[in-house]
């Protein structure tokens, strides 16, 4: 007989190897499942980018501090719908991860929960080319629209939505999207939530907070690319 090398979490119900769904929508809702529960599960199940994605690395208590249940339930879903289950993606960076998150758990426990998902100094610079309200900043959530220009370290640009005909000006709508829960860039996500509405700032984002080793083809960003854009915030609702 052979013996039961299944593994952990493997589950008799799970297809090929991929973990089976603990729980429905429903239990995913009630009352009776924490959050550490659905983390613990995400921790052992997703893989390291994954969870770096959806900022879940690191001690299941801080996490559980900083993270709203809606999203551990979106990061779930996600989870089965991308199949991105631990092991299927490339393990160089995976003992980096863990190495970060070591050094983080050892930090005296009197600091602030948010200061736990910090590591290191921020990956990007601001600098303010007309300045906001001081007042309307936005909050993880909120949808900000932006007008913008992406350009290379060279000055070649990638990407705009600023139009400059007047034709097209009138026709011409914001960029609008929820900050802070990465529909964007890093680099974009981190800077946005330190403008004021109104402030049109440049930020120089370093490739680990933007397209990173794989750069973004498409958009013709070269691996490794810092990128430099040009971001008014409009309006935050």
């Amino acid at each position: 007989r052979g013996g039961g090398c299944g593994g952990r979490g493997g589950g008799s119900m799970a297809g090929a190897g991929d973990p089976a769904r603990s729980w429905t929508d429903e239990q995913l809702r009630s009352e009776d499942l924490s959050k550490k529960d659905i983390i613990k599960f995400l921790q052992e199940q997703g893989s390291d980018s994954f969870l770096a994605e959806h900022k879940l690395l690191g001690n299941i208590k801080n996490v559980a501090k900083t993270a709203k249940k809606d999203q551990l339930i979106a990061a779930y879903n996600q989870l089965f719908q991308k199949k991105r289950f631990k092991g299927t993606e490339n393990v160089a960076n995976v003992s980096e991860k863990l190495m970060n998150v070591k050094i983080d758990d050892q930090k005296p426990k009197e600091s602030k929960p948010e200061e736990t998902v910090e590591e290191g100094p921020p990956k990007y610079t601001k600098s303010v080319l007309k300045k906001g309200d001081k007042i309307n900043f936005p909050k993880k959530g909120d949808t900000v629209h932006c007008w913008y220009t992406g350009m290379l370290e060279n000055g070649t640009v990638f990407d705009s939505n600023v139009q400059t005909s007047s034709k097209k000006k009138k026709a011409a709508k914001p960029l609008n999207f929820k900050v802070g829960v990465g529909k964007v860039i890093r680099g974009w996500d981190e800077a946005l939530l330190t403008m004021s509405k109104g402030e049109k700032a440049r930020l120089e984002i370093e490739s680990e907070w933007a397209y990173g080793k794989k750069g973004h083809p498409d958009a013709k960003i070269p691996p490794n690319a810092k990128l430099i854009f040009e971001v008014e915030l409009v309006d935050i609702e």
